[in-house]
């Protein structure tokens, strides 16, 4: 009787033995230092002493780089009016369920003047709550930001760092502008990676698991979807969120522009991820352990949750840590076309853009092109050697290495 060879994703510490290989790896472990250090400055970038990125300070328009003194004591935030606008956002608040009421009662013909005026009503509500920080010099900012603002004034009072990467067209400080894009560029490149994995890998497992005919029409459709040229997809839907109509509903639902590009960008990427989990499933559904999961009387759901995807996962892992330099190089591209992230906001192609804006015959504003460029090409070749290194590590040939 030959032996079924087990499943592998069931062997012994198989994650055990990929770290210690990866950690014989230079380049990846750099790498992973890297992409940690960057994902800490932008999770933390409303706690650091950095200037306000929207603050404006025409007076200094692009100035160079300051390292002397080290540190300024110039940063204001108004306590009391942080204080009041609680306050005056309670009082909008109990203003809201009345025009939700009259909205969900309202008539087709009265319907839209009922929808407009819960939107003012809301944006009053945002306007109240952002005014304090706004006037600090912060574009809007979340619940938790608030909060990390709050704490980094209590920790550090108006102490603040000087510009020491420069000042842009409108004397905002560029270090911090390239913290706070850090945040915007990488959520995009996690986002949408995410949507494109849980997007591609169901996809194409369904299709690599079932075969025969549904497996050619899914197969099919990618082809289909791959002959689109993207650029056109992300300008004619961001047409569509430009619309009144449109934007009024986003609003009424708290759902902003940006948050609906991650999901646009992710949606787009998957294509690629269902052709190589397909592949693999492919090649995986008439190995051994599938065929005796079957024989036991398994049902498809378990073989497939059970015993397919713990071993897609070092091939999807790999294939993740490729695609969200990929994203995040479509976002910058999309930015630097004006047709991604939009002021406030900032993105690290957003300040290329501005970057590129600014260059002339006359002077040559190196700073506004060196730091954005460095943090967004070091972030991408971090990405790239830790997927290789995790595609080296996970690879069961590199075993006896």
């Amino acid at each position: 009787m030959i032996p079924l060879r087990a499943n592998p994703a069931t062997s012994a510490s198989p994650g055990r033995d990929a770290w210690r290989r990866l950690r014989r790896d230079p380049a990846a472990m750099i790498a992973l230092g890297t992409l940690a250090l960057v994902g800490l400055v932008a999770a933390t970038t409303p706690l650091l002493p950095l200037q306000p990125p929207d603050l404006d300070r025409t007076d200094l328009q692009y100035a160079a780089p300051i390292v002397s003194p080290l540190w300024l004591r110039t940063f204001s935030l108004d306590v009391d009016a942080i204080a009041a606008s609680r306050a005056e956002a309670q009082r909008l608040r109990a203003e809201l369920p009345p025009l939700q009421a009259a909205y969900r009662a309202a008539e087709p013909s009265e319907a839209d003047a009922a929808m407009t005026a819960l939107v003012r009503k809301q944006a009053e509500l945002r306007d109240a709550i952002q005014a304090p920080y706004v006037q600090a010099g912060f574009a809007e900012l979340g619940p938790v930001s608030r909060a990390l603002v709050r704490l980094r004034h209590a920790v550090f009072g108006d102490l603040q760092l000087n510009s020491l990467c420069g000042r842009d067209f409108l004397g905002r400080d560029l270090l911090s502008r390239i913290c706070w894009g850090a945040r915007v560029s990488l959520i995009v490149g996690l986002v949408a990676a995410l949507v494109s994995l849980v997007i591609g890998v169901t996809y194409g497992a369904i299709a690599g698991y079932a075969g025969g005919w549904l497996d050619n029409a899914m197969m099919r459709l990618v082809d289909v979807l791959y002959s689109i040229p993207f650029i056109f997809v992300v300008i004619f839907l961001i047409t569509i969120l430009d619309d009144d109509a449109v934007s009024r509903r986003m609003q009424y639902y708290g759902v902003d522009k940006i948050t609906v590009f991650y999901f646009v960008v992710g949606a787009i990427y998957w294509l690629t991820m269902a052709r190589v989990v397909r592949g693999q499933v492919i090649s995986l559904k008439t190995e051994p352990f599938v065929e005796a999961a079957r024989s036991l009387g398994a049902s498809q759901t378990r073989i497939i949750l059970r015993h397919l995807f713990p071993n897609l996962l070092s091939i999807v892992l790999v294939y993740l840590t490729l695609t969200v330099p990929r994203v995040m190089l479509f976002e910058a591209f999309l930015s630097f076309l004006g047709l991604g992230v939009e002021p406030p906001d900032v993105s690290w192609g957003l300040l290329a853009k501005d970057g590129i804006d600014a260059l002339s015959k006359v002077r040559v504003y190196w700073w506004l092109v060196v730091g954005p460029s460095v943090a967004l090409g070091a972030t991408l070749l971090a990405l790239n050697f830790l997927g290789d290194g995790l595609r080296d590590a996970l690879d069961p040939r590199m075993k006896r290495r």
